[in-house]
């Protein structure tokens, strides 16, 4: 038994789940436009590599300092099924099923709130979700705090090796599926790192390490998981 561990935005969703989050809210009056702005502004500078996702994320977070959780919990679901649900990948279902065909554990690991993550995991059926979770204070109110260690960068790393612990499973023997170049230390601590639909930098890498490029815009072969375009070829592969 393997653990395959799934990326959330631009992985197994074909958007970027904060982006349209945001703009949501702010259509909605839940944030200024000076935070809509700001927030892009962030987004921005981590796009160029000026900053850490570390930023990104926990500045994020502390936007949500006084609101109550359980509205922010009863929007995220109403933005899950009008917005998000269907940018599942075709492919990311497909790989799913193959992995739970083979009889290996399915988790999303992700930089996405606990709250997202339960809905794409119910969704897909999967075994659970490592995700970024917020501090309540007695009021039900958030703090602004995240729970540690922060799910990004290293942090999945710490994550994804307690639970595989926990279940007696080397990550040598484990899988990792994202498109982001931010993710590289979760992929360099897996056996089968695989790229899907990768950002230029980690796309880069991965044909100088010859790992599977993997694309999910349709439903994969069966027995393809690692179904990916040719190393260094620049020709799509897979269905």
């Amino acid at each position: 038994m393997a653990i395959a561990f799934f990326d959330v935005d631009k992985t197994v969703l074909a958007c970027n789940s904060a982006t349209l989050w945001v703009k949501r809210e702010l259509r909605s009056g839940h944030v200024s436009t000076w935070d809509a702005l700001r927030a892009a502004f962030w987004m921005g500078l981590y796009s160029v590599g000026v900053a850490e996702l570390d930023d990104v994320v926990r500045r994020a977070m502390a936007s949500l300092r006084g609101q109550r959780e359980r509205e922010v919990i009863a929007r995220t679901l109403a933005f899950w099924r009008e917005e998000v649900s269907s940018t599942i990948r075709p492919g990311a279902r497909a790989a799913v099923s193959e992995h739970k065909a083979k009889g290996d554990l399915v988790f999303l690991l992700t930089s996405s709130s606990n709250y997202l993550s339960m809905a794409i995991a119910d969704e897909l059926s999967l075994d659970g979700f490592l995700a970024n979770r917020l501090l309540v204070d007695e009021q039900g109110l958030f703090t602004g705090v995240p729970v540690e260690p922060v799910c990004f960068g290293r942090g999945k790393v710490e994550h994804a090796r307690g639970l595989a612990q926990k279940l007696s499973v080397p990550l040598e023997e484990c899988w990792f599926y994202t498109d982001s170049y931010s993710d590289l230390p979760m992929l360099l601590a897996v056996g089968h790192p695989v790229v899907v639909h990768p950002d230029p930098r980690l796309r880069r890498l991965a044909e100088k390490r010859r790992w599977p490029i993997a694309r999910w815009d349709a439903a994969l072969l069966p027995s393809s998981t690692s179904t990916s375009e040719p190393s260094g070829s620049g020709k799509s592969g897979g269905a």
